[in-house]
């Protein structure tokens, strides 16, 4: 009965998202010349219109055209997490330079109405000055190798930082795009791909002779010669030591096709780059070595990064290279190198193999012990692939943007990835025996103190019925599905959640990975430690409250189609942005309305769980899906013994024993109780009788 009660609301709540969902996302269209025309302050003005897309002219005090006026929304309509993308207006120079970055726009969730538009703003104020030929990151160095590194970092917003990462990619695809059309140095033609049915045998004489395999030498003397007269000449005594010696000894082999790859690398190193390459397939590799004392990267190098003493350009713009985190083996009859590495260009930003480019090598010096000042300078070589190898195919893809967020979380990731699979195997094969443990009350709540601080505070991954939204929103297309990937942490949690839906249910989530119900557990431990009366409703008005959450799930999606404007402040329903995103610091009501639910769970257990909550319905109807009963039943659960539904403090066990998995939360006290023979009623009479019968 309960289940197609639940299935029919499941149904109801995408039925109203298809039928209110009628209007689809596109590109923005650009702003009137009389809405932007303001927002260019002097001592630049607006020109003429360049096309229909929004793009114009920027004039300088004279009149003359400096540079370029576009939107980010027309151009780069990526979308957010409301499905709308966020809209920036961009001045940009002849000669790529940022010259101011504006928002128009944005309906992000985080910037709506948690952190305030702010911190958004102080983020856009980094990029006036920067250049799209220079190679933009958002984050951090890693340790001391980002010190003096051509990398360029922009400081994120660490409790939006899917947000910042949309914001930052939709600036560059959009300078670019402007940038291919008007500023010299981009081709248009699609990138060329590796020829797989092409094959030649090669040696490394071959490849040395037909320019395949490049070299790069440079001595100390080269070295201290690029120093001269500068405060950095006499801070290398190993190279005033030894002027012949060789500083960089660099060979660069574009590693692409196949024949040269197994030219030069060893039968195992060549099977793992082609692994490599079915999983990212527009990745170009090139193979770096060196056999002086320059060394590749610096000592603090992370792997799988961009490389901090290694650059490229191709036609005046950056090449993004990336560390392919490969074991690299030459091949026998290679030189014997002293560092090795693959590195990745990608074709869907634009790198052409057959087009010249240059790989920039930089050294760096440190003058001074305490605060040492550095300085640098950099040693180039030029490579262009042979044609015979490659074909030119005539679709060029772009770039997926949210691949950097993840690599920037794989320490997080792999924390959470473990702590997962150790939560799923103890709420799975070790069950019993772990809700059967002496201080499992203790261990439960340590769990839950994790949660809030690593999942919650730290990873800022409390899923929200925003995302659900979003979902739906894109899958009547009306936005995208890869606003999910930006966080891959967040994501990270649902795919664990849905897979708990086939396991377990909702419980999984909802008793165990949900900050804010982690949160309200502790406030009513708090509250029985203090010994506050509880309120307990009625088996009936329990029924009636549950049934609000789904009134407000239907309530936000209808919201979310017909009045997509307020959405955002719709779901202020859940507190979560509030008591985990921004730990508090927002303005009093919303501080009060988050407090008001954690005061109230000292005294109504888990009250916003079990009868608000918007994403435990999700939750609920997710657990449709559940393909068994996992807790166990004896014939006398319900009749005559009551045990476990007097002590279930979510009212999902009924007066027939029968276990209402739409509300449970995977607490394991029936289990406990189920398990104990000094807690189970059954289990004690039959105890008893044997006894006797004894």
């Amino acid at each position: 009965m309960w289940r197609t009660l639940f299935s029919y609301v499941a149904i109801a709540c995408l039925t109203c998202a298809l039928l209110v969902g009628t209007a689809r996302a596109e590109a923005p269209a650009p702003l009137p010349r009389d809405q932007i025309a303001p927002l260019i302050v002097p001592p630049y003005a607006l020109g003429e219109a360049l096309g229909n897309n929004g793009v114009y002219q920027l004039l300088n005090s004279g009149g003359a055209e400096i540079g370029y006026v576009f939107e980010t929304g027309p151009l780069a309509p990526l979308p957010g997490f409301s499905g709308a993308p966020i809209n920036m207006l961009i001045l940009l120079d002849a000669h790529g330079t940022l010259i101011d970055v504006r928002l128009l726009s944005q309906r992000e969730p985080v910037f709506v109405s948690g952190l305030g538009e702010t911190p958004f703003r102080e983020f856009l104020a980094q990029y006036p000055g920067l250049s799209i030929t220079q190679s933009l990151v958002v984050g951090v160095p890693y340790g001391k190798g980002g010190g003096g590194s051509d990398l360029v970092y922009l400081d994120g917003v660490t409790k939006a930082t899917a947000s910042v990462r949309i914001a930052h990619e939709s600036i560059l695809a959009a300078a670019l795009t402007v940038a291919r059309d008007k500023i010299q140095g981009i081709g248009q033609s699609a990138p060329a791909q590796p020829d797989p049915a092409y094959n030649e045998a090669l040696t490394w004489d071959d490849l040395t002779k037909q320019g395949i395999a490049r070299n790069l030498r440079v001595t100390n003397a080269e070295v201290d010669q690029a120093f001269a007269g500068t405060i950095w000449a006499d801070d290398d005594p190993e190279a005033r030591d030894d002027p012949d010696g060789l500083f960089l000894d660099l060979w660069v082999v574009d590693i692409g096709p196949s024949a040269i790859a197994r030219a030069v690398l060893s039968p195992g190193t060549y099977d793992e780059l082609q692994r490599f390459l079915v999983v990212s397939p527009e990745a170009e590799p090139i193979l770096v070595f060196d056999m002086g004392r320059h060394g590749l990267v610096s000592e603090d190098f992370v792997r799988n990064t961009e490389p901090d003493r290694i650059s490229a350009e191709q036609g005046g713009f950056p090449v993004a290279l990336r560390d392919a985190d490969l074991w690299v083996e030459l091949a026998d009859g290679m030189p014997e190198p002293v560092n090795a590495m693959v590195l990745r260009a990608d074709r869907r930003l634009g790198f052409d193999p057959l087009t010249d480019w240059t790989l920039r090598l930089q050294a760096v010096r440190a003058h001074g012990m305490f605060q040492p000042e550095l300085g640098d300078t950099h040693f180039t070589i030029d490579y262009v692939a042979p044609d015979r190898f490659y074909l030119r195919p005539e679709v060029h893809k772009p770039l997926p943007a949210w691949l950097e967020a993840a690599y920037n979380r794989k320490a997080d990731l792999v924390v959470l990835a473990l702590g997962l699979a150790t939560l799923l195997i103890l709420l799975g094969p070790a069950m019993s025996r772990f809700a059967g443990l002496r201080h499992f009350t203790p261990i439960r709540l340590t769990i839950l103190a994790g949660v809030i601080g690593f999942v919650g505070w730290w990873g800022q991954g409390q899923l929200s019925i925003v995302t659900v939204l979003a979902t739906l929103r894109a899958a009547v297309g009306d936005g995208s599905f890869a606003v999910l990937l930006y966080d891959p942490f967040s994501l990270v949690i649902w795919a664990v959640s849905i897979v708990g839906f086939v396991l377990w249910g909702r419980g999984l989530f909802c008793g165990w990975l949900c900050p804010f119900g982690a949160m309200q557990e502790f406030t009513h431990h708090l509250g029985r430690l203090l010994r506050l009366p509880q309120i307990d409703p009625s088996p009936k008005w329990d029924r009636r409250l549950k049934w609000l959450k789904y009134v407000a799930l239907v309530g936000l999606i209808a919201i979310a189609f017909l009045a997509p404007d307020h959405a955002e402040k719709a779901a202020e329903i859940e507190p979560f942005k509030t008591a985990i995103t921004v730990w508090f610091v927002r303005e009093w009501y919303y501080v009060a309305y988050a407090a008001f639910w954690l005061l109230l769970g000292m005294v109504l257990f888990k009250g916003f769980c079990r009868y608000l909550c918007p994403l435990g319905a999700v939750m609920a109807i997710g657990g449709l899906l559940r393909g068994r009963d996992w807790i166990k039943r004896r014939a006398e659960c319900g009749s005559p013994c009551q045990l476990c539904k007097v002590k279930c403090r979510y009212g999902s066990i009924r007066k027939t024993g029968e276990i209402q998995y739409s509300e449970c939360f995977q607490c394991l006290d029936c289990v406990t109780i189920h398990d104990n023979p000094k807690l189970c009623v059954p289990l004690i009479l039959a105890a008893r009788k044997q006894e006797r019968g004894a």
